[in-house]
């Protein structure tokens, strides 16, 4: 069972707004990252640019929160990044539409509420002063996309939606092990700084299943131990890096002989797959 997470939204958002989500460390600060729970355990982001007055929010389910937070940080709603079709994803565009005139929404799946741009993959986007790059990464959907965000001056960022999770991955609704592997092989391609804003609070249930599969992966016992202590101050798993989940997530290990071993494949397809359906029944 995955822990579910109900979090105070005025609580959060202080805390969040303080705390080390900021994508720029420099003193200028002019980048940010704000991580805003929705729903019962989503997150949807907004990216702001403090030079430019501009924000670009991915996944906003909950436009009214969203616009809480743009009307804090001053900035105005540039586009929305949409990960994939599901309603806990998409399920705020039309309203979010209706709210801001002529806004741009953009996503790889025709199924996606109010689309109006349609992406593919290593296709990029300029909004403002920010390059984004489209990742196709289908298995839980077929449309999904992540969008990796790059800047010189700055750690470069991720939202990988519902196909990389901190400690896990996506449970395989339109795809295969295969497509799985393949989508996470391009994600642990990026850098190994890059700051990675999943989808959901799944992290302390996808820790421990992690760890019941690779009792002895201190990195993930350690990271379990840093995650429980920050939910109970009201502090996200997010973010979390892609050097880091090479280091704990057994769906980014399928070549780890302790996996190999315990599911008495060495195939990476066959991997992922005797892991996707452990963790479906952890």
């Amino acid at each position: 069972m995955v822990h579910l997470w109900k979090w105070n939204f005025n609580t959060c958002i202080r805390k969040i707004s303080n705390s080390s989500n900021d994508f720029n460390k420099q003193s200028d600060n002019r980048y940010k990252v704000h991580a805003i729970p929705a729903l019962q355990d989503n997150y949807m982001y907004l990216m702001t640019d403090k030079f430019l007055n501009i924000g670009i929010a991915v996944d906003p389910v909950e436009p009214e929160k969203l616009m809480k937070v743009i009307e804090s940080e001053k900035v105005n709603l540039e586009a929305v990044l949409t990960t994939h079709h599901h309603f806990d994803h998409a399920g705020g565009n039309v309203a979010i539409s209706q709210m801001v005139k002529n806004l741009p929404i953009y996503g790889g799946d025709e199924r996606i509420d109010a689309v109006t741009h349609m992406l593919s993959h290593d296709e990029t986007l300029k909004l403002g002063d920010l390059i984004i790059k489209c990742l196709h990464t289908p298995c839980h959907t077929s449309g999904h996309l992540c969008y990796f965000v790059e800047k010189t001056d700055s750690d470069p960022v991720c939202f990988t939606g519902d196909t990389l999770f901190v400690g896990g991955c996506g449970r395989f609704f339109e795809g295969s092990a295969a497509d799985m592997l393949k989508s996470l092989n391009i994600l642990a391609a990026l850098p190994l700084n890059t700051k990675v804003y999943c989808g959901h609070e799944y992290t302390t249930g996808n820790l421990k299943f992690a760890l019941s599969v690779e009792p002895d992966n201190s990195d993930a016992l350690s990271k379990l131990k840093k995650v429980e202590e920050g939910l109970k101050q009201n502090k996200p798993s997010v973010p979390s890096t892609i050097g880091e989940e090479l280091l704990y997530n057994p769906f980014l290990r399928t070549d780890n002989k302790t996996l190999q071993l315990l599911t008495k494949k060495t195939d990476p397809i066959e991997v992922m797959a005797a892991l996707r359906k452990l963790k479906d029944h952890f």
